[in-house]
């Protein structure tokens, strides 16, 4: 029988993982199945983009899959039961439950507010694709001299600013945030963030905490009434909740703790990559929710599973950062360098060149994910014998 590898979630590491596995490993031996709520894979880190407007390159997993072997279940997942090795999902032909062999646990994160009074209500969020094209639909319906209001002053919500101020400039566009403006960037950085800022003409509310969002207004912690026609909330990501629900072991967060190959401390015949996993980077801390840290988790994973399965070597996957990207609309840019812990450096690039730096990396994580062995010709391996089904002889050759 063939050795059953799921994939919960298609972002960029659960797509990434999925492809990688299923072009690494010869398909007699091997059935991996990417189990996925949409048809089209999202490239989130663009949803700014998608909520100023834009059109974005739609990008169908049925292309993107075509001759690997992956088999694309649309379907909602509804639990999983690590003991059992089981996955409930519910989908076109209603409930059922998948069995697996080996588990890549990839669900991601979504928005939250944080316990806010009225934000669930009342505010937009962009970490979703819905949840972008709600709010394209909700921008485009607004008169000039609307404020779009957005709370969070960290990647996302500068992004979104300036992408809708941008896009947009008969809006009155506002940002809040709970410290200084770009506060971790360097100090050249930040300079240049508010130079952009004060050329689009936003807004910023520094050192400002919200308490409660309404129909029309946000109200800070200190009573001040803010008027917003539409308000988008990017104060940061709280990951799916399935996880915590299990017996794994998991973060106050919700994350699944894992080691060095990215498999669950607690239960080993389970990967998770990307948000949904807690892990620990080269420099000793552990990796933060973004792109940056999901793509080298889930490379390490596929390689660690292929390794299990056949018994091949796998290579080091560096796990730490370089820069972070930050677009500012289509025109601007901020690329700040950091330390492998991601501690600021005092170089960034800033500007025209900046901006076409990001978008670089933007299509190059696209192009990763549709190449998850970037472009070089693999050998799909077999299966060790004593590995074919069982997840205890799998665990033996770790």
């Amino acid at each position: 029988m063939q050795h059953r590898i799921i994939v919960l979630g298609a972002g960029y590491t659960g797509a990434f993982a999925a492809g990688r596995l299923a072009r690494r490993l010869h398909a007699d031996d091997v059935a991996v199945t990417l189990v996925n709520a949409e048809p089209d894979f999202v490239e989130r880190v663009r949803n700014h983009q998608l909520a100023a407007g834009q059109d974005l390159k739609p990008r169908p997993f049925a292309e993107m899959f075509a001759g690997t072997g992956v088999e694309l279940k649309l379907a909602k997942v509804t639990a999983v039961d690590a003991d059992a090795k089981t996955v409930a999902v519910t989908g076109a032909d209603g409930a059922e439950t998948l069995a697996y062999d080996t588990l890549v646990y990839a669900l991601g994160s979504g928005w939250t507010d944080h316990g806010v009074t009225g934000a669930a209500e009342h505010a937009h969020e962009i970490a979703s694709r819905p949840g972008a094209l709600k709010l394209r639909d909700r921008l485009a319906r607004m008169d000039a001299g609307q404020t779009v209001t957005i709370v969070g002053g960290g990647l996302t919500g500068i992004e979104a600013a300036t992408e809708f101020a941008e896009a947009r400039p008969d809006l009155d566009v506002a940002i809040i945030a709970r410290r200084d403006l770009g506060d971790w960037v360097s100090p050249k950085a930040q300079a240049h963030l508010r130079k952009v800022f004060a050329k689009l003409g936003i807004r910023v509310h520094e050192h400002t905490d919200v308490a409660e969002v309404r129909d029309g207004e946000i109200v800070t912690a200190d009573g001040t009434r803010i008027a917003s026609a539409a308000t988008v909330w990017t104060t940061g990501f709280a990951v799916h909740p399935i996880a915590a629900a299990t017996t794994m072991e998991t973060t106050d967060r919700g994350q699944i703790v894992v080691d060095g190959d990215m498999a669950s401390v607690s239960h080993p015949d389970v990967f998770a990559v990307g948000d949904a996993g807690y892990a620990i980077g080269d420099a000793g801390k552990p990796l933060r929710m973004s792109c940056a840290s999901g793509i080298p988790m889930a490379q390490t994973a596929a390689d660690a599973i292929t390794t299990r399965l056949t018994g091949a070597k796998a290579g080091k996957v560096p796990l730490g950062y370089f820069n972070q990207c930050i677009s500012l609309g289509r025109s601007e840019g901020l690329i700040q360098y950091v330390h492998a812990d991601d501690r600021t450096r005092t170089v960034s690039l800033r500007g025209r060149f900046a901006a076409r730096y990001k978008e670089i990396i933007c299509k190059g994580a696209a192009w990763g994910v549709a190449n998850p062995t970037y472009g070089m010709p693999v050998r799909r391996r077999r299966v060790a014998k004593a590995a074919e089904h069982t997840g205890t002889a799998v665990k033996a050759l770790a």
